[in-house]
C-alpha cells in the first residue's frame, strides 16, 4: 500500500497548494509564502492537523519537486542571456557574493557559530530567489524598470554562484560528520573538478540535446516528445549525483541547455503545467519538513538574521555595482530589491542538518528568514526610489567626490580596454582554450566512472583480456583529439600573435619573431605534456594498455590531421550558431530603450493574457486601449516570437504576452482592461465536429444556375466545397467559375450544425428559398 499512500500525500499537497495559492492571490500575498506556511500546518510537527506524517515520503517528494523547479530554473538561463548580461554585471554579482560571504562569517563569530556553522550559513545568506525575486517584480510592475532589470541580472548570475557554493559544500561535506576543512579536499581542486564536469556535460549537452529533440520533433507526437525530455532530465540529474554532486546541478545544466534550442518554446509550452505543479510541491514539502514551535523557539535569531539581510545584501550588492559604474541611485534600488532569499538557501540548510555539520535550527531559520524576507520585499520594492533618494541625500560630501572621481577613472579605463587591440584579438581565443580545457579535463577526470560502466555492460574480459580496456581507451584517445588538436592551434596562434606584436618596430624583428614564437609553442607544449599527465587516471600494470592505446591515437592523428581539424571546426561553427541564433523574445531581454527616465514618470509593465480573455480575439484599434486609458502597446511577445511597436490591427490571442507602456495609473488601467475574464462569451470549439459530407443539388435548388463564387458559401454558412461530381466527371477543389447544375454532388467540409443548414437551404424549392447578405 506504500503506493497509495504515496498518490495520497501527493493528492493531499496538491489541494493544499490549490487552496492556499487561491487566498495568497486574493490577499495579494505571495503563494510561494503560502506555500510554506500550508506544509508547515498539514505536515506531521503539527497534530491533530497532520494530513502527511510520513518524512520519507516527504522527502522524496520535495527531491522530486526540486528537479522540476531547477529544471525551470536553468530553462531561463541560457549561455546567450548570460552573454548578454555582460561581464560587469558577473564582475559586480561575484563582488557582492564574496562581500555577503565574509560579512556573513563575521556574523557567525559574534553569534559564536564554530567554522562549519559560520560557513553553511554564508551559503544560506549570500544569494537570492530569483524566483521570488521575478514574482514581486511582475507583481509590482518594476521589471521592466533598470533597477528592477539589475536585480532580475543579478539573481539569476546568483543562482549560477548558489549551485557554484551547493557543489563545494556537498564535496566538503565528509561523510560520517566532522569539521569542514578546505585540506580534506581542497577548494581549488573541488571547483576545478566542478568546471571541468560543468564543462563536459555542457558541451556534450550542446552537442546532443539539440540533435535529439530535432530528431524527435519529426519523428515522434509531442508526447513522446516530452516523455523523451523528461527521461533526459532525471537521467542527467542521476548523472550529477553519481559524480558526486546533487540532483539540482544536473536538473539545472539540462535547462540551461534547452535554453539553446529551437525547441525552447515548446519545451517551455509543455512543461509549464508540470513546472507549477512540482514548484508547489517542493514549497510545500520543505514547509511540512518544519516544526512550527523550532520556528518560535528560534524567533530571536530569524529576526536577528533577518534585519542583518535587509541591511547587508543592500549594502554588498550597491557596492557591487557601484565597481562597475552603475549610478549610486539605481544600484541601492537593486539591493532593496534583492533581499529575498529562497530555494537554494532551503537546499544548503538541508544539507548540512541532513548531514549533522549543523543544528536543527538552521532548517527552520532558513525558512523563517525567507518568510520574512518575502513578505517586506514587495514594499521594499514600491519605495525602493524613495528610500534610495534619502540614503543618497545624507551621503557625506566627500564620498559623492570619489564617487565621480572614481566613475571618470572607470570611463577612461573602458575607453584605453577598446583602443587594446591585442587584447581583442586574443580574449575569445583565450575563452575557447579554457572551454576547451575543462572539457578534456572532465572526460579524463571522470573516465575511472565511465570504464566502469563499460565494463559493467561487456565484463573484465570481454573478447580477450582487457579487451574493454584497451577498446574504452582507444576510443577516449580519439575523442580527445579533436579538442586537443584545437587547444594545440590556438596556443600556436596566440604565440605568433604575440610574437608579432612585442616584435613590432625592433630592428631585428624578422629574427627575434620566430624565435619567441617558438619559445611561446614550446612552454604551450610542456604546459600541455604536464597537464595530461596529472590528469591521466591509469597507474600500475594498466598503464601498458593504456601506451597501446595511445600509439593507436598518435598513428590516427599523424595521418587524420586534416580531418580532424576540419571535424573541430565543424563542431564550432554548430556550438557557435546554437548560442548566436535567435532569441527575439520580450522577457529577460535587456532592451536598449530601458534607461533611466527621470521626471518622466513613464513606466512600461507587460502582462499575460488570460486563456478566456475578454480582448481575445480583437485587434488592438477595436480594444481603443489610448482612448480609455491612455497606454500603448509597444510589444506582444507571441509564442516566443516579439512583434516590436504593432500596428493597430494586431489581434490579441490568448496567452500573449503584451507590454504596455504610459504613466503607472495608465498600464495598470491597461492590465486590468487586458486581463477582463467576464465569461459571458461563448467560445464553444466546433473543431471536432468538422466532417465532410455529400449533398445532392435538387432540381429546384437556389443554388442551381449559379457560380460557387456568386454564392459564397463559405462566408454564408461557414462552410467550403472541397469537391463536385457531375456524373462520371469530378473535381477535386473547384474554382469559383464552376456553375452549379441539378443533380450535382457537392463535397462539403464543415461544422456538423452549418452542413446540415446549407443541407436545409439546397433542398427547399426555388421559390422558398432563404436570402443572405
Amino acid at each position: 500500500m506504500h503506493g497509495i499512500s504515496f498518490i495520497q500525500d501527493l493528492a493531499v499537497i496538491l489541494v493544499v497548494a490549490v487552496v492556499v495559492g487561491w487566498l495568497c492571490q486574493r490577499i495579494g500575498l505571495s503563494v510561494i509564502v503560502g506555500f510554506l506556511v500550508a506544509g508547515m500546518v498539514v505536515g506531521p510537527f503539527t497534530p491533530p492537523f497532520s494530513l502527511v506524517t510520513n518524512v520519507e515520503r516527504i522527502e522524496t517528494l520535495s527531491q522530486l519537486g526540486l528537479v522540476f523547479l531547477m529544471f525551470a530554473i536553468g530553462l531561463g538561463l541560457s549561455v546567450r542571456k548570460l552573454r548578454r548580461l555582460g561581464f560587469t554585471l558577473f564582475l559586480a554579482t561575484a563582488t557582492g557574493a564574496v562581500l555577503m560571504y565574509y560579512l556573513t562569517r563575521l556574523l557567525g563569530v559574534a553569534l559564536g557559530q564554530n567554522a562549519t556553522e559560520s560557513l553553511f550559513m554564508a551559503g544560506m545568506l549570500m544569494v537570492s530567489s530569483s524566483a521570488i525575486i521575478g514574482k514581486i517584480l511582475h507583481e509590482t510592475g518594476a521589471n521592466n524598470e533598470r533597477a528592477g532589470q539589475l536585480a532580475m541580472g543579478i539573481s539569476v548570475l546568483e543562482d549560477v554562484v548558489a549551485v557554484v557554493m551547493l557543489t563545494l559544500l556537498t564535496s566538503l561535506v565528509p561523510v560520517g560528520g566532522g569539521e569542514v576543512g578546505a585540506g580534506s579536499v581542497g577548494v581549488g581542486a573541488t571547483l576545478w573538478r566542478l568546471g571541468a564536469f560543468v564543462a563536459l556535460a555542457g558541451l556534450g549537452g550542446l552537442l546532443l540535446v539539440p540533435w535529439v529533440l530535432q530528431r524527435m520533433s519529426r519523428v515522434a507526437d509531442e508526447e513522446l516528445q516530452t516523455l523523451g525530455l523528461a527521461a533526459l532530465l532525471f537521467s542527467l540529474s542521476v548523472l550529477a549525483q553519481r559524480a558526486g554532486y546533487s540532483l539540482a546541478l544536473g536538473a539545472f545544466l539540462l535547462g540551461m541547455i534547452v535554453a539553446e534550442t529551437q525547441q525552447r518554446n515548446q519545451v517551455e509550452r509543455t512543461f509549464a503545467g508540470m513546472r507549477d505543479v512540482f514548484s508547489a510541491v517542493f514549497f510545500v514539502s520543505i514547509g511540512m519538513q518544519i516544526d512550527p514551535r523550532a520556528l518560535w523557539a528560534e524567533a530571536g535569531l530569524i529576526v536577528g538574521v533577518t534585519v542583518f539581510v535587509w541591511f547587508a545584501r543592500p549594502l554588498v550588492v550597491t557596492v557591487g555595482l557601484v565597481m562597475v559604474g552603475t549610478a549610486p541611485k539605481d544600484a541601492l534600488r537593486t539591493g532593496l530589491t534583492g533581499t529575498p532569499i529562497g530555494v537554494f538557501s532551503f537546499i544548503i540548510a538541508q544539507l548540512g542538518v541532513g548531514a549533522a555539520l549543523v543544528p536543527a535550527k538552521f532548517y527552520p531559520v532558513a525558512v523563517g528568514v525567507s518568510l520574512l524576507t518575502t513578505l517586506v520585499a514587495p514594499g521594499l520594492t514600491r519605495h525602493s526610489a524613495w528610500i534610495a533618494d534619502w540614503v543618497l541625500a545624507r551621503q557625506p560630501s566627500w564620498l559623492a567626490a570619489w564617487q565621480g572621481y572614481y566613475y571618470g577613472w572607470l570611463e577612461r579605463f573602458r575607453r584605453e580596454q577598446l583602443r587594446n587591440q591585442l587584447w581583442q584579438l586574443s580574449r575569445a581565443r583565450f575563452g575557447q582554450i579554457g572551454v576547451e580545457i575543462l572539457g578534456v579535463s572532465g572526460l579524463l577526470l571522470f573516465s575511472g566512472q565511465l570504464l566502469e560502466v563499460v565494463e559493467g555492460w561487456l565484463g573484465r574480459d570481454w573478447g580477450f583480456v582487457r579487451a574493454p580496456q584497451i577498446v574504452f581507451w582507444t576510443g577516449l584517445g580519439l575523442v580527445l583529439l579533436i579538442p586537443l588538436v584545437a587547444i594545440w592551434r590556438n596556443f600556436s596562434a596566440l604565440a605568433l600573435l604575440y610574437a608579432q606584436v612585442s616584435t613590432e618596430g625592433h630592428p631585428r624583428a624578422a629574427q627575434l619573431a620566430p624565435l619567441i614564437e617558438g619559445g611561446l609553442k614550446s612552454l604551450a607544449g610542456a604546459v600541455l605534456f604536464f597537464w595530461l599527465v596529472a590528469m591521466l587516471p591509469v597507474v600500475g600494470a594498466a598503464r601498458w594498455w593504456w601506451w597501446a592505446s595511445a600509439g593507436v591515437v598518435v598513428v590516427t592523428l599523424l595521418f587524420m590531421r586534416t580531418k580532424l581539424i576540419y571535424w573541430h571546426s565543424q563542431m564550432e561553427v554548430e556550438l557557435h550558431s546554437l548560442i548566436e541564433e535567435g532569441g527575439g523574445r520580450m522577457s529577460g531581454t535587456t532592451a536598449p530603450w530601458l534607461q533611466p527616465h527621470g521626471d518622466w514618470q513613464v513606466q512600461l509593465i507587460d502582462c499575460t493574457l488570460p486563456d478566456l480573455a475578454d480582448c481575445q480575439g480583437r485587434s488592438i484599434e477595436d480594444l481603443r486601449l489610448r482612448t480609455q486609458t491612455g497606454c500603448s502597446v509597444v510589444g506582444i511577445e507571441r509564442q516566443g516570437y516579439m512583434i516590436t511597436l504593432p500596428s493597430a490591427k494586431t489581434v490579441f490571442y490568448p496567452r500573449d504576452k503584451v507590454l504596455l507602456m504610459g504613466t503607472p495609473e495608465q498600464v495598470w488601467a491597461g492590465k486590468k482592461i487586458l486581463g477582463a475574464v467576464s465569461g459571458t462569451i461563448a467560445r464553444e470549439s466546433l473543431f471536432e465536429e468538422v466532417r465532410m459530407e455529400v449533398l445532392i443539388v435538387v432540381a429546384r435548388s437556389p443554388a442551381v444556375g449559379r457560380t460557387l463564387g456568386e454564392l459564397s458559401l463559405t462566408k454564408s454558412f461557414g462552410v467550403q466545397i472541397t469537391g463536385l461530381q457531375r456524373g462520371n466527371f469530378k473535381v477535386l477543389n473547384p474554382r469559383a467559375e464552376d456553375t452549379v447544375q441539378a443533380g450535382d454532388q457537392l463535397l462539403v467540409l464543415g461544422a456538423l450544425a452549418h452542413v446540415r443548414t446549407l443541407k436545409a437551404w439546397i433542398n427547399e424549392p426555388r421559390d422558398e428559398r432563404l436570402t443572405w447578405a
